[in-house]
């Protein structure tokens, strides 16, 4: 038998991306899983105007995770908070913690929203489809929106309300903040076709 010679580079050295799958053809493009040990692209990625595309999912979410009060600016805590939660989302559910993610990601995006238009004077709701951009950057908002808004209601540290907020949306259970923001943002469109 021939050995492989290649050496995997595994996220958090535990977890395989080659592995993961992304059932939402839409978001192919825009939900990165190239191989990084550790999620921080130090600013590389800043220059141009859509290059959060090409960045790891995992680190925009530790991105998203540093824009509350309490974790701005840090990422070295914010990559410790989805390090622990995906040990959590690991034992609770067996599966590969970053295709949970992804899963979440694809179930929590909303699909369609409503713009303003005005019509001599008058505003005029509008339904348009979301970008599939902003179905991932929308979906990220809402997950760490209702991580926050755990955290202040229980007792539970961050990585295990971002553990459970993860395994909910990407089970696409209502009780998760993120999939019922994305229902009611998708109700309000389909009022204003």
């Amino acid at each position: 038998m021939e050995e492989n010679t290649e050496t995997k580079q595994l996220l958090f050295n535990r977890w395989d991306m080659g592995e993961v799958e992304i059932q939402d053809p839409s978001l192919v493009r825009y939900v990165n899983l190239h191989t990084m040990i550790v999620p921080h692209s130090c600013g590389k990625l800043a220059g141009h105007q859509f290059s959060k595309s090409s960045m790891l999912i995992v680190e925009r979410l530790i991105n998203k995770m540093m824009q509350s009060e309490k974790n701005t600016g840090k990422k070295e805590l914010a990559i410790r908070i989805v390090r622990d939660a995906f040990e959590i989302i690991h034992k609770k559910t067996k599966k590969n913690p970053v295709q949970v993610l992804v899963n979440a990601v694809a179930n929590t995006g909303p699909r369609e929203e409503t713009v303003r238009l005005k019509y001599g004077g008058i505003n005029v709701p509008k339904s348009v489809d979301t970008a599939p951009q902003r179905r991932v950057d929308t979906s990220l908002k809402f997950i760490c929106k209702g991580v926050l808004q755990a955290t202040k209601k229980s007792k539970k540290s961050v990585s295990e309300c971002l553990a459970d907020e993860l395994i909910s949306a990407a089970n696409g259970d209502t009780r998760s903040y993120a999939v019922s923001k994305k229902e009611e943002r998708e109700r309000i469109a389909k009022a204003a076709r």
